[in-house]
């Protein structure tokens, strides 16, 4: 008579052995080597994860665009760096100059300053443009993100401009926190100074991490008195640390959320996280700002419900935070959630927009039922709130 210990039953328990050793070995591997900011860097932000290979991002043709409505072009950095970037025109102007404009060379761009989609931005007093500051990895027309450019620029007057960061696509360099602030001035400041666009006609919009890189930015300019047409945060998060302890790769393999069981020890791994990427403290910080100099300020939320990569109460931290900003009054968690219901409109399941308004202080958050963390890019939601910003739609709710 067999024993429990017959060799029939030992490769179930090899094979059950291994199922369990193996995600565990895997996950302890990746945790050590996220230790090391060269390889946490490479986690973060992804950049070696594109498609250059077989996709030339200096033909936008391939992506649907007209001929020569991208201009692709580099930015030069304060610290040395080329950041590879476009110039997308808004459609309807394009079709307005459309046989001088085909007419120009393709492809990169050696001098934008003298192509004629250029002067179209310069020199048209009414331009208005967005600058777009994409998620991690890729390159500037990777997945959703031309997508979304069509959906800002095909019906509508909006210039877009869109870089890669330092590490990406064609940008030299290596990603990090400071660099990419760096990164996304030099973007604010072309747009500034060599096209000409006063801040009021300009929309800072960011994806992802890219929420993170616009709230740099906002703070970088609002602490010099230059006051935006709107800042546009999609999928935003309130700090890495913060959002990592509960974010899942792909929606389902978890990065820190296991050692939420142990909070001491997730204390220690967060402190491990070299970019910081305070996002929440940067916007109560400019929101104060703004408010103490009269200022103006559009900020907009938006986030998908079934974003399953970062999740959409992260939302709630960054509204609560601008609000105490612009108040200059840390309410508790109830006395803040009571108001905010009594400023909301349910727009149904899933859905709903609370508005903060104070004097020229707007800050708005919606949550949207669908588009998952990257479809909403080109959903109704975010076009609606650069318009809003633009004051061509009533931002009420």
């Amino acid at each position: 008579m067999p024993t429990s210990d017959s060799s029939g039953s030992r490769p179930y328990r090899l094979a059950t052995g291994l199922a369990v050793a193996v995600p565990l070995g895997l996950y302890g591997a990746f945790l050590g080597l996220g230790a090391i900011p060269f390889f946490q860097r490479h986690f973060i932000y992804a950049h070696k994860i594109h498609t250059l290979w077989w996709h030339d991002v200096n033909g936008p043709q391939h992506w649907g665009f007209a001929k020569n409505q991208v201009t692709p072009f580099s930015i030069q950095t304060s610290d040395g760096e080329s950041l590879y970037a476009w110039h997308i025109l808004p459609l309807p102007l394009y079709a307005q100059h459309e046989a001088q404009l085909a007419a120009q060379s393709s492809g990169f761009c050696q001098d934008i300053t003298k192509t004629d989609s250029f002067r179209l931005l310069r020199e048209d007093p009414d331009a208005r443009l967005i600058i777009y500051f994409h998620g991690n990895a890729g390159h500037i027309a990777q997945a959703i993100r031309p997508a979304s450019y069509h959906a800002l620029t095909d019906t509508s007057s909006y210039h877009v401009l869109a870089i890669d960061y330092r590490g990406f696509g064609h940008s030299t360099g290596s990603p990090t926190e400071a660099g990419l602030i760096i990164d996304a001035t030099a973007a604010v400041q072309w747009a500034l100074e060599e096209a000409g666009v006063p801040a009021s006609k300009i929309v800072l919009l960011g994806h992802s991490i890219g929420t993170a890189v616009t709230c740099a930015a906002f703070e970088h300019f609002a602490k010099k008195g230059i006051d935006f047409a709107g800042v546009v945060l999609v999928a935003a998060f309130s700090s890495l640390p913060q959002m990592l302890s509960g974010y899942a790769i792909a929606g389902w393999v978890p990065v820190l959320a296991p050692f939420k069981a142990w909070p001491w020890m997730l204390e220690k791994v967060q402190r491990c996280i070299v970019d910081k990427w305070e996002s929440a403290h940067r916007l109560q910080e400019v929101a104060g700002l703004i408010r103490a100099r009269d200022g103006r300020l559009r900020l907009h939320l938006v986030h998908a419900k079934n974003d399953w990569d970062i999740p959409c109460h992260e939302d709630d931290i960054l509204f609560a935070a601008a609000v105490s900003g612009a108040t200059q009054q840390n309410r508790d968690h109830k006395a803040l959630a009571d108001e905010k219901a009594s400023r909301t409109a349910n727009k149904g399941k899933d859905a709903f927009v609370a508005t903060w308004r104070d004097g020229d202080v707007v800050i708005r958050q919606e949550l949207y039922p669908h588009g998952g963390h990257n479809d909403i890019m080109y959903y109704a939601p975010v076009l609606m709130a650069v318009m809003r910003s633009f004051g061509q739609v009533d931002d009420s709710p």
